[in-house]
């Protein structure tokens, strides 16, 4: 019977992250429309399971001088539900799209190479599908 018990576990626990990484497909797809044809895509899908509205994803990334980029912000079916903000190294905030109805995207120009930290949570009031996408594309 335990190996039974056993057997069935491990098939949940692929099953249920199969379908964790096939949501994140979806909404990475979805957040994809944001970059639009001026942008293109650094090759990088930033991706966080987020469980709560306590929890916090970080990811790390360097902006190039000279530079116009696009960070596209994603969690479930509709725009607003990930509150995104961005860091300097020393954690100076230089944007959150909460100050804006939690904007789906931000374009910037960057005028000297800076190595940031985005950090992402889901809205409070409308939580999504805890599955954060984080997309960013640079212009031509």
């Amino acid at each position: 019977m335990k190996k039974v018990f056993k057997v069935f576990i491990v098939a949940f626990s692929l099953f249920t992250a199969g379908n964790i990484s096939a949501q994140c497909d979806t909404i990475a797809n979805l957040c994809a429309k944001h970059l639009e044809a001026k942008f293109i895509s650094d090759g990088q899908q930033y991706r966080a399971l987020l469980l709560s509205t306590d929890e916090t994803a970080e990811f790390h990334s360097t902006f190039y001088g000279g530079s116009t980029y696009r960070i596209a912000a994603c969690s479930g079916l509709t725009d607003g539900n990930l509150v995104f903000s961005i860091f300097d190294e020393q954690r100076n905030m230089i944007f959150t799209n909460s100050e804006y109805k939690n904007a789906p995207y931000w374009d910037f120009k960057v005028t000297s190479t800076l190595d940031c930290i985005i950090e992402a949570k889901l809205d409070a009031r409308n939580q999504g599908s805890g599955c954060a996408v984080i997309l960013i594309g640079f212009k031509q």
